[in-house]
């Protein structure tokens, strides 16, 4: 193994059967992967779960459970969301091999997430604007829906070819600044809308998916946290200036 896989995360939002949570579990496993994260789903050490994850219930009793995606996130790096879903506004997208070599690259600095939604409505809008990026697993557009432990299978095989694919002495990424964590970018977002707001260029009323785009934009850029910290700082300025031109009005 090329390196290590300890850093990914499986995260699996509102899983409603207990079962597929099991077979997930088998899944990554099978594939070297163990650190699985619940957000809000069925009962992860429930015998039908034991039974599905066929020797891999140790991921399931060490399962990180959580009640928000946001908490399950927390000090990622860079979040990949799983989606066979087309949506009005595109996230930018990625195969899954290329997903994969992401995950793998991006893990050698801090830890990174591959993201699953419930079973019958995969993740939503709101969920996927957490997410850098979305990757979607080709099939057949007349069938094109995987079950949940399938779409881990397939994802963490990949992951698995990736993480093999690196030699135990190739050279990582020059050192630099660390990328923003998810929890940096969503802060940053929350501190843009409520400037947007202020200088009345958002209308809160109606926004016409304005932060998404913005959200989209930034995603791509995958941005350090220098530079959310300098974005932070424009936006801690334009506040104090509102406020000076406020107090002399």
């Amino acid at each position: 193994m090329g390196m290590s896989l300890a850093d990914i995360r499986i995260v699996l939002v509102r899983t409603s059967h207990p079962g597929n949570i099991g077979a997930c579990a088998r899944a990554m496993k099978n594939m070297g992967l163990s650190r699985l994260s619940l957000v809000a789903g069925a009962d992860e050490c429930a015998p039908d779960a034991i039974a599905r994850a066929a020797g891999a219930d140790d991921l399931l009793v060490n399962a990180e459970k959580h009640t928000t995606l946001e908490s399950a996130l927390a000090g990622c790096v860079l979040v990949i969301g799983s989606s066979a879903r087309e949506r009005a506004i595109a996230w930018p997208a990625l195969d899954p091999a290329e997903a994969a070599k992401q995950l793998v690259t991006k893990a050698e600095e801090g830890a990174v997430a591959l993201v699953f939604g419930a079973e019958r409505t995969g993740l939503s809008n709101e969920e996927l604007d957490r997410c850098q990026f979305v990757v979607t697993i080709p099939a057949d557009p007349a069938f094109s829906s995987l079950n949940l432990a399938a779409a881990v299978q397939v994802l963490a095989y990949e992951v698995y070819r990736a993480a093999n694919a690196r030699s135990p002495g190739q050279a990582s990424a020059p050192p630099g600044a660390r990328l923003a964590t998810n929890t940096e970018l969503q802060n940053y977002y929350e501190h843009l809308e409520r400037v947007l707001v202020a200088i009345e260029f958002l209308d809160p009323d109606n926004p016409r998916k304005l932060m998404r785009r913005l959200t989209r934009l930034y995603n791509r850029a995958m941005p350090d946290a220098n530079e959310i910290n300098i974005l932070r700082g424009i936006l801690t300025e334009i506040e104090r200036q509102l406020q000076k031109r406020s107090d002399t009005a």
